[in-house]
């Protein structure tokens, strides 16, 4: 039987939320199969025995309803209007509770939610992450100032009320932006400004603009099956592109790797990954910052070899200029992981048409129940002549 969200007719976040899940995982495979089966075969969709509450990441809007009273939610779909949401049946328990002690706080100390029409107010968002494997909890307190007059008692109060609090955060943001925190400065008001998650083995530093998968047990299962795919024999030089905080490069390079090299446009993300390599002792790992595109092209001039290349690119997928870098490079064994079948087809055509390689199969993983998104894990092998 399917459960029902009070605010599924409002909130738009989950359309598939009153399907069996069953039904979902069905429609799932056979998007994914009406898109890719003709390129190699299509293994059953992983999914979860317990589809709920599994977004260790919450994000929540605060403002305030006609009455004037304080709310806190999500914006409709293509709106500007909040939803009120005291729960949320995907969102982690741990997480939705400190929402409402925050929305306690908010009234009791006198804050005023932000109005982005009058550019007036102090709390914008709060974003709220959880460590699953360790309960660590960080909570990003999105504000117009950091003038915060009540600082003190509202630390103390969220922190005794819950004790896995281990960093709280103000971010300002004063542009009017649909994006939850702002490119400036951050202040950390409580603890060291970061977490430590365990993921496939290993411990990883969360910060507040960290990327780190939002369903904990699914990410070790596409990441597992991602290793599985590159079947490593400890000779193995890996390529991470689109590394990030490097997730799967570290783990590739925990899994028998005997080189990784993890490359990622965003600077911080790269300091991140470094220091992630460090807290692991894995000295067979490293970071570069810089297109991957690029830098790809650059190896291969270098005739560097590639046994693995890792791709997880956004859900815009990769252009032809990056595609051709990895065609140029020509590494043995290529291993995309996307977020979107759509994008991934179109990859796969100009990869399958203007490079030597054959699809061994995909795997479809559910990371995200009750929408509409899903997973997919392609292996490509570079074909003997």
């Amino acid at each position: 039987m399917a459960q029902i969200c009070s605010k599924a007719g409002s909130c738009g976040a989950c359309p598939l939320m009153g399907m069996k899940y069953s039904q979902q995982l069905k429609e799932k495979q056979d998007y994914v199969c009406s898109l890719l089966e003709k390129f190699g075969p299509v293994a059953p969709i992983r999914g979860m025995e317990n589809p709920y509450y599994y977004r260790n990441k919450v994000q929540s809007v605060f403002g305030t309803d006609r009455k004037g009273n304080t709310i806190n939610g999500i914006y409709r779909a293509g709106t500007h209007k909040i939803i009120d949401v005291r729960s949320c049946m995907i969102e982690d328990k741990d997480a939705d509770a400190v929402l409402l002690t925050i929305r306690s706080l908010v009234k009791t100390l006198g804050l005023r939610p932000y109005n982005e029409d009058l550019g007036t107010g102090f709390l914008r968002h709060v974003l709220i992450r959880k460590a699953v494997a360790t309960s660590q909890i960080m909570v990003v307190l999105v504000v117009s100032s950091f003038h915060f007059k009540a600082q003190e008692r509202f630390v103390k109060t969220l922190v005794e009320k819950h004790p896995n609090i281990r960093s709280i955060l103000l971010n300002r943001n004063t542009e009017k932006t649909s994006m939850v925190l702002g490119e400036g400065e951050e202040k950390v008001i409580y603890g060291d400004g970061y977490i430590e998650d365990e993921l496939c083995h290993l411990r990883f530093r969360i910060s507040a603009r960290s990327f780190y998968q939002v369903n904990h047990l699914q990410a070790q299962r596409l990441y597992t099956i991602a290793m599985r795919m590159a079947r490593f024999t400890g000779h193995e030089s890996v390529i991470d592109a689109y590394c990030g905080t490097g997730t799967i490069g570290l783990i590739a390079a925990a899994s028998g790797a005997r080189s990784v090299l993890g490359i990622e446009l965003n600077p911080s993300a790269v300091e991140d990954a470094t220091l992630n390599a460090r807290l692991n002792h894995l000295d067979n790992a490293s970071f570069i910052c810089g297109d991957a595109g690029e830098k790809l092209k650059e190896l291969a001039r270098q005739k560097v070899v590639c046994d693995v290349l890792f791709l997880d690119p956004p859900r815009a997928g990769s252009d032809e200029r990056f595609l051709s870098s990895v065609i140029r490079l020509s590494p043995e064994t290529v291993i995309y992981i996307s977020c979107n079948p759509e994008t991934l087809e179109r990859d796969l055509r100009y990869l399958l048409k203007m490079g030597n390689y054959h699809v061994v199969g995909f795997q479809p993983v559910d990371m995200f129940p009750h929408t509409s998104h899903v997973e997919t894990v392609v292996l490509m092998s570079r074909a003997t002549d």
